[in-house]
């Protein structure tokens, strides 16, 4: 059989490689898409999109709890397996309808994982492929433990398909995947361990917000661990012990359930790379500022694989995605990624948010105004009788620019927008406190909190 030729050959089904192979078949160029798993990508399938279908009965039983005594009389009942079902009904038809919508642009569908041979040819399928130019989209995967015994931690694909719930369960590390998942076990009822190698949760994320979090997480039931590096999972008869170092000593805790949740590395190790002349790191694949890679010129990445500025986020691949196909469609005038203000959630009970400079940051470069209050007493915590609700807003003293929000309450999330909304569009505090917002809402807060 012969090779077959392409215009251009896209690795990975997510949101990026999606709307590459798309923009470019819709402009007639000959695509291919590949994918070692089902199609539709991490976030509609098995990430961001089903996260949320669980948190969402979360916030009906935080809600509920809070209001004991001030009308709920009686905690609702829950059902996982109904819960789980409800789930489904978002992911289940992805994969089939992704496949349904490349057909239509007549998009040759591959369902592997290629390897590079040289910098324009891949092997697919057994099959030998060569394009004028490769797209890798194929975003990250968990971490490796390296351990002895991390066969027997599940990750976050495990969680989001588990038919029952058991009484304990741990998870290895406090990032975002963690933290959210520790938060939906515990509110279902189980007793929740977290082991993390740092002294805190969250690492990225302002330590004053994160500090609220965590001890309305520990409030919860959550334990934590801080300090400790695991080094074993063993499989007991029951349960599964897992042993860590901490301040030099050893010890053990066990749980019916553990999970890997210590971060996430972009997934190239399969791709052979050194063959094609493709510059990579640990962040994931080298771009230059056309998210062109800088050592192979055919090849492009985009999404959370490509080593860019842009944060493994859903919103950041769809613009990387549209900037990919576009330098491609028109490559005699390439586009430069840039990036608006990219607000990050933990969708934790409360929420954790933040968009913009740290507080050390800002300091580098600026003369700054810091606000930092708890303001569990403003109205919209205090009808909801929500003991954790806070900011952290950071300030140009010259220009009256917002250079920083972090946020923890009950619907940061939300409210985090709108500062990322001011500050993309360069509002300083003044115009911001100008706008009439609806009220009593939690946007209308943003006003209080500059």
């Amino acid at each position: 059989m012969g090779v077959r030729e392409f215009d251009v050959f896209v690795i990975g089904t997510g949101t990026a490689g999606k709307i590459v192979a798309t923009n470019c078949a819709a402009e007639g160029l000959k695509v291919a898409i590949a994918d070692n798993r089902e199609f539709g990508g991490t976030c509609a399938n098995r990430g961001c999109d089903p996260k949320k279908v669980l948190f969402g009965l979360t916030e009906i039983l935080d809600r509920a709890e809070k209001m004991k005594g001030k009308g709920i009389t009686k905690m609702p009942e829950v059902s996982w397996e109904d819960l789980m079902a409800f789930k489904e009904t978002f992911t289940s038809a992805i994969p089939a309808a992704t496949e349904n919508d490349l057909e239509e642009l007549e998009i040759e569908m591959y369902h592997q994982s290629p390897i590079f041979l040289d910098e324009n040819t891949l092997s697919v399928e057994g099959k030998t492929v060569k394009a004028k130019k490769i797209v890798i989209a194929t975003g990250n995967k968990p971490m490796p433990l390296n351990i002895p015994g991390e066969e027997h931690a599940l990750i976050s694909d495990d969680f989001l398909e588990l038919k029952e719930l058991p009484d304990t369960m741990m998870f290895i590390g406090a990032g975002y995947i963690g933290m959210e998942f520790a938060h939906i076990a515990a509110r279902m009822g189980v007793k929740v361990t977290v082991v993390e190698f740092a002294p805190r949760i969250l690492t990225n994320f302002d330590e004053d917000m994160v500090a609220h979090l965590q001890k309305a997480s520990e409030d919860l039931g959550i334990n934590f661990i801080f300090n400790a590096e695991v080094f074993e999972v063993e499989k007991l008869r029951k349960n599964y012990r897992v042993k860590a170092k901490q301040a030099g000593k050893e010890i053990e805790v066990k749980a019916e359930m553990v999970f890997n949740t210590a971060g996430r590395v972009p997934s190239i190790e399969e791709l052979d790379l050194e063959k094609g002349n493709v510059a990579f790191s640990k962040q994931g694949i080298e771009v230059n500022e056309h998210l062109q890679n800088t050592t192979n010129k055919s090849v492009y990445a985009c999404g959370d694989v490509a080593a860019s500025a842009g944060l493994p986020l859903t919103p950041l691949s769809s613009k990387e995605g549209q900037i990919v196909s576009a330098n491609i469609i028109n490559k005699n005038n390439p586009g430069k990624a840039s990036y608006a203000p990219q607000p990050s959630v933990v969708f934790t009970l409360p929420n954790l948010a933040s968009v913009g400079l740290s507080e050390e940051d800002a300091k580098k470069d600026y003369e700054i105004r810091v606000e930092n209050k708890r303001v569990s007493d403003w109205f919209n915590a205090k009808r909801i009788n929500e003991k954790v609700y806070a900011y952290k807003t950071i300030v140009d003293t010259k220009t009256g620019k917002i250079l920083g929000a972090h946020l923890v309450g009950p619907e940061a999330a939300e409210v985090i927008n709108l500062f990322a909304m001011a500050m993309a569009a360069e509002m300083d505090c003044e115009a911001v406190r100008n706008v009439i917002f609806g009220y009593p809402t939690w946007g209308n807060d943003i006003q209080g909190m500059l």
